[in-house]
């Protein structure tokens, strides 16, 4: 009996210690934290470090596109009412541009309060902004917008498709090809995200090594006053979105939280999307509300950058003492709510945005861009954490309100507020 009792206190530290080591979240922790003592210690080396990061992401980028397509044209082609496929959508873009109006106005509101452009610029590193300035003349193109974005292509495609393989009398036949085909393509994502340590290790390390922790110190109000804002925002409104439809904030981001670090070791959303949608669907939301939310707010719902962008322009107008009036600061959030959606899927076009935002206020010396350029590269990983949350709140907001969630009764209470 002593040796049974032996046994079984001995068999629950070396559990946990299994449980610890198998797990992808414990890797990716450990990546990050490797990646960034690489890049203080050996800078030079860190930088080489990019292929590994980009490579990683750019082989996720392979299974949006198809992932994409299969769950929306098999969500679609499995109701019965197709009604509730444009109700998704126009339900889904009311709420993208409620809450992303809520975020532009957190990012001025928070600017307001803390001030983070309240300091000496003198003494701040200037680099060079001019590719992004000379565009900013240019008007937001909706047309280019949807040729350069893969994801809306793709989406626009699988929903075609998705209707008219409904009226198809193939329809079951196409069905189960393409279920198998989706399972094929998911159990290949699955492997893949084995080299998520890698694709972390070699994101973090590149970042810090290239742009060096010390660039943070002249710039570290406004880095705080972001962070702060982007928590507050998932806490406070997220977090009483969630609550409103009985569901913790907390443990959404547990449960989401290998994605989260994926996300904050890349500093990219669109590492975390395909298993971000499958997660959602093991969660309970049904395949069309995932195929069809979260895509669309990949291009449509970025609370993170929306904060960023309004932001960023309070600073940079309290960096040249430049008085905004009420009228001014909500004429920056209506240009911004228009603007902030060409934010997404292309390098650089959170700058372009901001400098057609100044040069559209005319007050504002769009020059002020250049100070921004050297710290951006550390908050881009809020804003990436920011959007990928706000999207999951909205895939379930979306599938709670139309009645398409449906968690197993054996895991139901894992999400439930206890509250």
């Amino acid at each position: 009996m002593l040796e049974n009792i032996a046994t079984a206190e001995t068999e629950v530290p070396r559990k946990l210690h299994i449980r610890i080591v198998t797990n992808l979240t414990f890797w990716v922790l450990i990546a990050i934290i490797a990646g960034i003592l690489l890049g203080s210690l050996a800078p030079a080396t860190a930088v080489k470090m990019e292929i590994i990061g980009k490579t990683f992401i750019d082989i996720i980028k392979l299974f949006i596109a198809p992932i994409i397509f299969l769950t929306i044209v098999l969500g679609i082609s499995g109701m019965d009412d197709l009604k509730k496929v444009g109700r998704i959508g126009v339900k889904s873009l009311i709420y993208f541009e409620v809450v992303s109006t809520i975020s532009l106005a957190a990012g001025v509101l928070m600017a307001l309060l803390l001030q983070p452009g309240k300091i000496d610029k003198s003494g701040l590193q200037i680099q060079n902004a001019s590719k992004y300035t000379s565009r900013a003349n240019e008007s937001f193109d909706w047309l280019n917008f949807f040729l350069n974005n893969l994801t809306l292509q793709v989406l626009l495609a699988a929903v075609v498709i998705g209707i008219l393989l409904n009226y198809s009398r193939y329809r079951q036949k196409a069905v189960a090809g393409l279920g198998k085909l989706s399972k094929g393509v998911f159990k290949a994502l699955k492997y893949v995200m084995y080299l998520a340590p890698l694709g972390a290790f070699g994101g973090m390390a590149y970042t810090i090594g290239k742009f060096g922790l010390h660039t943070l110190v002249p710039l570290a109000k406004l880095m705080g006053t972001v962070y702060l804002t982007m928590i507050v925002f998932i806490f406070l409104v997220l977090g009483s979105i969630l609550r409103y439809y009985k569901m913790s904030i907390w443990k959404f981001l547990k449960y989401i939280r290998e994605e989260l670090l994926l996300v904050l070791g890349t500093s990219s959303s669109e590492s975390a999307l395909p298993s971000i949608m499958l997660k959602l669907e093991k969660m309970g939301c049904s395949k069309s509300v995932v195929g069809l939310v979260v895509p669309t707010g990949y291009s449509f719902n970025l609370d993170g950058t929306s904060i960023y962008l309004s932001m960023s322009v309070i600073f940079i107008a309290q960096l040249y003492d430049v008085h905004l009036t009420i009228g001014e600061m909500l004429t920056i959030i209506g240009i911004l709510m228009i603007t902030s959606k060409g934010a997404a899927g292309v390098t650089g076009s959170g700058f372009i945005v901001l400098a057609s935002t100044l040069t559209a206020i005319h007050k504002i010396p769009v020059e002020g861009l250049a100070f921004l350029l050297g710290v951006d590269k550390f908050m881009s990983e809020a804003r990436a954490l920011t959007n990928i949350i706000g999207n999951g709140v909205a895939t379930i907001v979306i599938a709670k309100s139309e009645k398409e969630f449906h968690p197993e009764a054996a895991t139901a209470a894992e999400y439930m507020d206890a509250a």
